[in-house]
């Protein structure tokens, strides 16, 4: 009782359910009209062609989700964003194992030797590395979504499109506000900000924590539970959170033609462990299916191994970015814009997904980048133009230890490799495959080290790690012309030149089996237990060099001041892989190099944007052609890139907002996407695949009203979205996806003295809708796939203040 009265207390500060309520707030009456502005048909301004624009005069399909919108909804973080985004799906399987999805296309992986497809950028840094991508929202300005390749926008070429995070920037005057909710599964958020500073100098600190108890069961370790099967530590419950960020920004403008922004963050999370459940390996009781509780002890080995003794995550993200733009005479500006992110995460979790010590990991990643970008742009009344370079920078690896207890391994696993040694066991009373865990939770896998060493030993840790690096130095050159032969016509052309150096090295520690080393044939003829070649800690090392030139043409027509039509080709390329491993050979162990060829993607689109009278939208209709398409393949825990061959993409965007009154708006989205592997025998296995992770539709609408009453103001936003079937991995397979699913989320609640406190509640997922975020992962690289489930009913209250 006094944990929860400590947390209210502290909630009493809030003042929204987002984060994002603030974002740019400054007076109480300017902080007002940019909440009411969520309700308003005010023109959208976004930097997507790295210009202020009005969104409809942009010749892209891009989507803007300002501060004051995304509070009205009540997101607060980038997969509940993603859900309002035609074409845009963001799958938080953990902060540390992000998935970033724009039009079926996926960026995900975390292998140091790898590119990503979909580049993330905050403040206009690259911050596209997978295990340094997660960042939370917090005191946002806006969030832009471009798609489609923007080779001469973005400085890593944005193979398929760019997500953009904009913090608030320091602004004169004084302002401040805090905000929090309390609610179920004792969910406690806190942020605010601070901002003070005159038209020369000014600052701003913004901050946010969130926490919340892990909403599936965990009851590892669990005292109140008989029969346990693994003793000691106590586990937490999974799926929970724990993080904290903050941000200190300093604007300083010594004359109208120059702004410096300089902008540092830090991004944290000590989260519980991810609920990889199985439906294989039942927990103690018998309790099956993807929705009940789970128990995931992790190794009993976990502390010298895997570098933790309980399961979870534990990450710090530290960010430095510096932009000054000058105008150096009229029609000509400088921007430079530079930064650095640092990033080290530990997260140790539980494979197998059920109660045996059998497949029991941990992911340690570390990673520093440095970026430089550079441009002039020009402007004039027939012409646009812009020219300039960009170097980028990154070092880092990921390093994945392996912990079992060997005779556990041994009758878990269903390699083909050790069928001999499951006959022997078979034979003993010992079931093993996916029934060395009994359906009633209990574990006969656990005698079989007994059994194989004729009762000289009970139980043999083994351990095993392997550590990918990536060193990968980028640097291109870009340019843009844009003619503007009569004042509706605007038509554009542009390309970068890109250079790469990627070096990639592999090193694995893998010691040979105590017990495969002690049985005679013809039992076996294998020393290791995963049967990968085991460089002894050695490092290979390889490194590659590429260069590709990426163009991009576009063409706007206005139809009038508030109707644009426009078309863009453009191309994109994710980068080819420099991918090393080992190899046995007969001399030993030596490198095991494979370059995977570059994915190349053509993308055409058209579409039309603008208003007429109270509604506000755009639609878009694209065509995009893969060769090259590369898709990640995960075996005995290690996953690969491959080539799938060809694959194409169809799809249809809509967005709109309608207006009915100045305290009522309706908005909605819409995307349908046919895309998948081609249906060609050169394709193999993945021949007529649909992409990962993309249903084929996705839609979204909501209400919102701000209603004055007396001298206070009503709010409400309810709001739903869709989203169809969608498979997790290629090969698709029907067990290893998700059926279709809607949610439903609200809030509401009522603004007083002029806007300066607020007192609400939420819901999201309304209805208490089950459904997964994820399905697979590691296990199911041995054959027994896991399953995460989505968030369940989540609901609280909200208090604020703000001056």
């Amino acid at each position: 009782m006094t944990r929860i009265f400590m947390r209210l207390a502290v909630a009493t500060l809030a003042t929204t359910c987002s984060t994002m309520a603030l974002a740019q707030a400054g007076t109480p009456a300017t902080a007002q009209a940019e909440t009411e502005a969520a309700t308003s048909d005010d023109e959208i301004v976004v930097t997507a062609q790295k210009r202020e624009q009005r969104i409809e005069d942009v010749p892209i399909t891009v989507t803007a989700l300002t501060g004051a919108r995304m509070a009205s909804i009540g997101v607060n973080s980038l997969s509940e964003v993603a859900a309002y985004i035609p074409g845009l799906q963001i799958q938080e399987q953990s902060a540390n194992n992000p998935g970033f999805v724009i039009r079926g296309i996926t960026s995900d992986n975390g292998s140091s030797q790898q590119g990503a497809r979909v580049t993330l950028y905050y403040n206009g840094i690259d911050i596209s590395r997978s295990r340094g991508a997660y960042q939370d929202l917090f005191d946002l300005s806006r969030i832009e979504v471009v798609k489609g390749p923007q080779a001469t926008l973005f400085g890593t070429a944005a193979a398929v499109g760019a997500i953009s995070l904009v913090s608030a920037k320091p602004e004169p005057g004084i302002s401040g506000a805090t905000n929090g909710t309390y609610g179920n599964f004792d969910r406690t958020q806190v942020s605010g900000f601070l901002n003070a500073g005159n038209d020369v100098l000014a600052g701003r600190i913004a901050f946010a924590y969130k926490y919340r108890k892990g909403y599936v069961r965990n009851i590892a370790g669990d005292a109140n539970v008989p029969n346990q099967n693994q003793g000691g530590v106590d586990q937490d419950d999974l799926n929970g959170q724990d993080q904290r960020g903050i941000r200190g920004s300093l604007r300083y403008r010594p004359s109208d033609s120059i702004t410096a922004d300089l902008v540092l963050t830090y991004d944290g999370q000590r989260n519980p462990g991810t609920a990889f459940k199985s439906r294989a390996h039942a927990p103690t009781g018998g309790q099956t299916g993807d929705y009940g509780y789970a128990e995931l002890s992790g190794s009993p080995y976990s502390a010298a191994v895997l570098g933790a003794r309980k399961l979870g995550l534990d990450r710090n993200v530290y960010d430095a970015n510096l932009t000054i733009a000058a105008e150096l005479s009229p029609g000509i500006t400088f921007t430079t814009v530079n930064g650095y992110r640092k990033f080290d995460a530990l997260e140790v979790f539980d494979a197998d997904g059920g109660p045996a010590a059998y497949l029991e990991f941990a992911e340690d990643a570390k990673g520093d980048q440095w970026s430089h970008e550079s441009r002039f742009a020009f402007e004039g009344p027939k012409y646009r133009a812009s020219v300039g370079w960009n170097a980028f920078f990154e070092n880092g690896y990921q390093r994945v230890p392996f912990a079992t207890e060997e005779g556990t391994y041994l009758a878990c696993s269903v390699a083909g490799a050790y069928a001999p040694i499951r006959s022997v066991l078979n034979s003993a009373g010992i079931p093993t495959g996916t029934g060395c865990v009994a359906p009633n939770g209990t574990i006969p896998a656990t005698r079989a080290t007994g059994l194989l060493t004729g009762g000289r030993a009970t139980a043999i840790p083994y351990a095993a790690e392997f550590t990918n690096y990536g060193n990968n130095d980028t640097y291109s050159v870009f340019a843009d012309a844009t003619y503007i032969p009569v004042p509706a016509l605007e038509l554009t052309a542009g390309a970068r030149l890109l250079i790469e150096d990627r070096q990639s090295g592999y090193s694995s520690i893998q010691p040979n089996s105590v017990i495969l080393a002690g049985l005679p044939a013809p039992f076996t003829t294998l020393t290791s237990l995963l049967g990968t070649a085991n460089t002894n800690g050695n490092k290979f090392v390889a490194e590659k060099s590429f260069t590709a030139i990426l163009p991009r043409f576009n063409a706007l027509l206005k139809l009038n001041d508030a109707v644009n039509l426009y078309a863009t080709i453009s191309k994109g390329r994710r980068s080819p892989v420099v991918q090393l491993a080992a190899q046995r050979t007969a001399f030993g162990v030596g490198p095991n190099l494979q370059v995977v060829p570059q994915e190349n993607v053509w993308n055409y689109e058209g579409g039309i944007k603008g208003r007429v009278g109270p509604f506000s939208g755009a639609a878009s209709v694209f065509y995009q052609t893969y060769d090259g398409f590369q898709v990640s393949v995960t075996n005995n825990g290690v996953t690969t890139t491959q080539s799938a061959g060809s694959a194409k993409n169809l799809g249809v965007e809509l967005e709109g907002n309608l207006k009915l009154a100045s305290y009522l708006s309706v908005f909605g989205t819409f995307a349908y996407i046919d895309g998948g592997i081609g249906d060609e025998a050169a394709n193999g296995v993945f021949a007529g695949n649909r992409f990962r992770l993309q249903p084929d539709t996705t839609a979204s609408g909501g209400v919102i009203l701000r209603l004055p009453v007396g001298g206070a103001t009503v709010y409400a936003t309810p709001s739903v979205t869709y989203r169809t079937k969608a498979f997790f991995e290629l090969p698709n397979n029907p067990a290893i996806s998700t059926p279709g699913y809607t949610l439903v989320n609200a809030r509401a609640g009522v603004e007083f003295a002029q806007g300066r406190y607020s007192v609400g509640g939420f819901v999201r997922n309304a209805t208490n809708k089950r459904y997964l975020i994820d399905a697979g992962n590691t296990g199911g690289g041995f054959g027994i796939p896991t399953y995460i489930a989505g968030e369940p009913r989540f609901y609280g209250v909200e208090l604020g203040a703000k001056f």
